[in-house]
């Protein structure tokens, strides 16, 4: 006699999954806070498993090293950025310059809740490369270049719209603006202060028109 094949459950996935789940996006999301503020090489593996409450056992099921979860906590956070980004600079209702102006703002906002202790985090860990293992390196610079790659195309059509002077490497420009906004976003963490990043784009603005 042939046995009927089961029916497939419906409804919610199972509670061990979903915990699980939950977990790993905790400890990146607490990861994320720490390395922020800290760094990587100042960062240790307890004071994360503190801010989640989860032993450190739970912490190596998730990832196989501090070097994974970094990596994890990279990419998680770059996802979270370029959205951001893209959603600044895909505002067709603004010029183009609008909207890498308003992107300037909205990362002003940031700091400012944050007490200015928190900074970018691609840019903390460029600063801290020879502290990190190799492979950090190549995800940070493909970070960076898809960045550009959004500013370069913003910049381009602020080129068309005559922003832009018509002789400019918006390329060139794009990977200029990315190398001197980090260095703006570190003196403002430094004083406690937003205007580093208006003198930055100010000067960045008249530089390009």
């Amino acid at each position: 006699m042939i046995e009927k094949a089961s029916k497939p459950r419906r409804g919610r996935p199972p509670k061990v999954a979903r915990e699980n789940q939950d977990t790993r996006a905790e400890l990146i999301r607490a990861g994320l806070e720490q390395l922020t503020e800290s760094g990587f090489a100042a960062s240790g593996i307890e004071q994360i498993l503190k801010r989640v409450g989860v032993p450190k056992g739970s912490f190596y099921h998730y990832f196989s090293s501090k070097e994974a979860f970094g990596l994890a906590v990279l990419e998680s956070y770059a996802a979270y950025f370029l959205k951001k980004l893209s959603r600044h600079l895909a505002q067709s209702d603004e010029t183009p310059l609008s909207r890498l102006s308003n992107f300037v703002e909205d990362a002003k906002s940031g700091m400012q809740k944050h007490n200015f202790k928190r900074g970018c985090l691609v840019g903390n860990l460029g600063q801290e490369i020879d502290l990190l293992p190799i492979s950090f390196r190549k995800e940070l610079v493909a970070i960076f270049e898809t960045w550009q790659c959004e500013v370069a195309a913003c910049l381009e059509e602020a080129k068309k719209q005559g922003q832009v002077s018509q002789n400019a490497d918006c390329a060139l420009l794009a990977e200029y603006f990315w190398i001197g906004w980090e260095g703006a976003v570190s003196r403002a963490r430094l004083e406690a202060s937003v205007k580093p990043l208006d003198n930055y784009f100010k000067c960045f603005v008249m530089g390009i028109s």
